[in-house]
């Protein structure tokens, strides 16, 4: 009785871990297929050999010291930009979540919507106002202009505030009685008890802030000397040929920062995202 009451339980979890280890691979492949690609001569590059006699290390010397190809600007400016850029997204979100949290003044749920129905507004159609601000500012060719528009995240306030609801307003109000002004209660007390949703909305901005494409080649000439890693990747696709050994070597340090967050701050993505979905 005990063998076939465990039979329809062995045969789920069975299925549900072949399924996870064909998931797995599916996701990881890519990956293999980069760092092999990576280390295989030019002339080799699109054979279907998945065991290399002779692995080679050139293209990942290369790509650091070929003087007509900046990858260490590159991969420093992509740092600047994705930590400044998360660090101040972060600081601003925290600031208007704990504002739609905890404070209460005029209409000040319908702003809060009206600032939501703005995510459904698609991307591309802030495109040309925010390239004609930053021109007008003087930002193209510039950290600010890669970084200042996007600051203003919807999302992340909303996902503060969703955080900050869940703090008692009782402990807030007790270090009012103790003497305590806004900006105290804010950095003393607001902050340390939501810093698990502010890492997670600062390690969200990073990866977009990394991995932008599009706004940085718009607010960047050519000659620019602040170039990130997506455009700098683009440049060894040739209008005839590419090089694809080098592009992969670049691609594997491109990766190391974003491989490195996902795996030291799971917790905060897994606590961040479900921590606001319940209320008590």
């Amino acid at each position: 009785m005990t063998l076939i009451t465990k039979t329809p339980e062995l045969a789920k979890k069975t299925f549900l871990y072949v399924a996870l280890a064909v998931g797995a691979v599916f996701v990881l492949f890519p990956f293999f297929w980069m760092i092999l690609v990576a280390l295989k001569p030019d002339e080799q590059v699109f054979a279907l050999n998945f065991i290399l006699q002779k692995p080679l290390l050139k293209n990942f010397v290369d790509i650091w010291t070929n003087p007509s190809y900046p990858f260490g600007r590159f991969f420093v400016n992509s740092l600047i930009v994705a930590t400044s850029g998360g660090f101040f997204t972060a600081l601003f979100c925290s600031l208007g979540g704990y504002v739609f949290a905890k404070k209460d003044f005029y209409f000040k749920e319908q702003i809060f919507w009206i600032l939501l129905a703005t995510m459904m507004i698609p991307g591309m159609m802030f495109l040309v106002p925010q390239f004609a601000i930053v021109t007008k500012l003087g930002w193209i060719n510039t950290y600010s202009g890669m970084v200042v528009p996007h600051l203003a995240n919807v999302f992340g306030i909303f996902l503060m505030r969703q955080y900050m609801e869940t703090i008692p307003t009782s402990i807030i109000e007790s270090a009012k009685i103790d003497g305590a002004g806004e900006w105290q209660i804010f950095w003393r007390l607001i902050v340390p008890l939501s810093m698990t949703i502010i890492t997670m909305v600062f390690l969200l901005s990073f990866l977009f802030h990394w991995s932008n494409f599009l706004w940085h080649l718009v607010v960047n000439t050519p000659e620019s000397d602040k170039l990130t890693l997506p455009i700098g990747l683009a440049l060894f696709k040739g209008q005839y040929t590419s090089d694809w050994a080098k592009m992969m070597a670049a691609s594997c340090f491109s990766i190391i920062p974003i491989a490195l967050i996902f795996v030291v701050a799971q917790k905060f993505f897994i606590e961040g995202l479900t921590s606001g979905a319940v209320k008590e």
